[in-house]
């Protein structure tokens, strides 16, 4: 099964990630690098993962694909932090060889970038993504396995740097950095990253080969895809479904249940268009009692209603065929809820979010269909039968407005606080 975010990203993956696992043997972060953040709360006690999958809590083998754009210094810090909550990463953990390295020079061009934009900047988060998947691309990158041989690691690492020192000095106007000081400090996460590293695409095969529940793992969300999303303001890697098959090497053939996560209303981090977005006390309720805040960057996010309209882009773009609905109780205590049904731009209506210009999206009027609220609590509802008759309705109308089942239902951040309604993971 695949679980991608079908909105902008923090839609709630880690925790349904989490819950799933159970059920596998393995789970697989097949794109996006450390600018990902996928939030687990459990027992109360909350953890922030970056680039390890999210199934880490749970007796499944975890594994980062080639997919991963990888910054070492992060993993690492990530590894230490989970080792003082005894987690047993050593005998979990694997990841590509063939991964690509974000390097300093990464974030250095990341920032010197952005800055340059001044307003018309895109909002990465500043951690060298990008430069790294064109780096990638254009056929320079140093994987992960050049990490074990110091002589082409280093050949590698000079060639790199000094395109990017040249970029940063003569483009930007920003100071460069030291190969060699780099290269020593890279040359030490040798030993201690080596154990981990492996032919992750063949110990997937054989997972699957053998018959083993193998969950792959999204980062992001489907609107922020380089090719299908709101460009520019995109991430740099394909965040859709398909991305599973080229992040592992697996092929798509292997792949049935498609889970895309949206949250009962819609957020979106940094710029770029948001149709439905409030700028009013709906828009603060949303913000405050959803507590919308990046868990990578812990910018605030922007906030509107739920849009139907890209949800149908999303289930076009990810084959999505099940779905999960987050943060229902943030809803609660509202009197009335809207949902975006359609567009209309210059006078023409779209029920699917339209591949145009950014400015014209920009200046589309949703088309709301309006609910009843509810003032009874859902929070931490663990069956359906626990929910207001105006929430079932709100979920019922939503399977049907978008034809598709909603088999999962999060009324709270701690991992128990979940409605399942059709187990879609044997």
């Amino acid at each position: 099964m695949i679980v991608v975010g079908a909105q902008w990203g923090d839609e709630g993956k880690g925790k349904v990630i989490d819950l799933l696992t159970k059920q596998a043997e393995a789970v697989v972060r097949f794109q996006g690098g450390h600018n990902a953040g996928h939030t687990l709360v459990i027992n109360g006690q909350k953890t922030v993962l970056h680039l390890i999958p999210s199934g880490i809590f749970n007796d499944a083998k975890c594994i980062i694909g080639n997919g991963v754009v990888l910054h070492i210094p992060t993993l690492l810090d990530e590894i230490k932090s989970l080792q003082t909550k005894n987690i047993n990463i050593e005998n979990k953990l694997l990841i590509s060889s063939q991964c690509p390295l974000i390097l300093p020079t990464h974030i250095l061009l990341d920032e010197a970038r952005e800055n340059a934009l001044g307003n018309k900047a895109i909002g990465t988060t500043g951690r060298g993504i990008g430069p790294a998947y064109e780096d990638k691309v254009a056929r320079r990158a140093i994987h992960l396995m050049d990490l074990l041989d110091p002589v082409i690691f280093k050949q590698k690492l000079r060639n790199l740097m000094s395109y990017h020192n040249f970029i940063l000095e003569n483009l930007y106007q920003t100071p460069s950095e030291d190969p060699e000081k780099i290269e020593d400090l890279w040359l030490s996460f040798a030993d201690i990253i080596k154990p981990f590293i492996a032919d992750t695409t063949d110990v997937i095969n054989t997972m699957l080969v053998n018959k083993s529940n193998v969950l792959f793992e999204g980062a992001q969300g489907s609107m922020l895809d380089i090719d299908h999303g709101t460009y520019p303001y995109v991430t740099s890697s394909n965040t859709v479904a398909g991305a599973a098959s080229t992040g592992t090497g697996i092929g798509p053939g292997v792949f049935n249940k498609i889970l895309g996560i949206t949250k009962a209303y819609t957020t979106r981090v940094g710029s770029g268009p948001f149709p439905t977005e409030l700028n009013d006390e709906n828009g603060k309720h949303l913000a405050e009692v959803g507590v919308e805040f990046g868990a990578t960057t812990g910018r605030p996010r922007r906030c509107g209603w739920l849009d139907i309209v890209a949800l149908r882009k999303a289930i076009i773009n990810n084959s999505i065929s099940h779905l999960c609905l987050t943060k229902l109780d943030v809803l609660d205590g509202l009197d009335k809820i809207h949902v975006a049904v359609e567009y209309e731009i210059s006078g023409e209506r779209y029920s699917t979010m339209p591949n145009i210009n950014k400015d014209h999206l920009s200046r589309c009027k949703p088309i709301y269909k309006q609910f009843e609220g509810w003032q009874a609590t859902t929070s931490g509802a663990t069956s359906i039968g626990q929910l207001p008759e105006q929430a079932k309705q709100f979920i019922s109308s939503i399977e049907s407005l978008l034809s598709t089942k909603v088999a999962l239902v999060s009324t709270g951040p701690d991992r128990k606080d979940i409605i399942v309604l059709d187990k879609i993971f044997n």
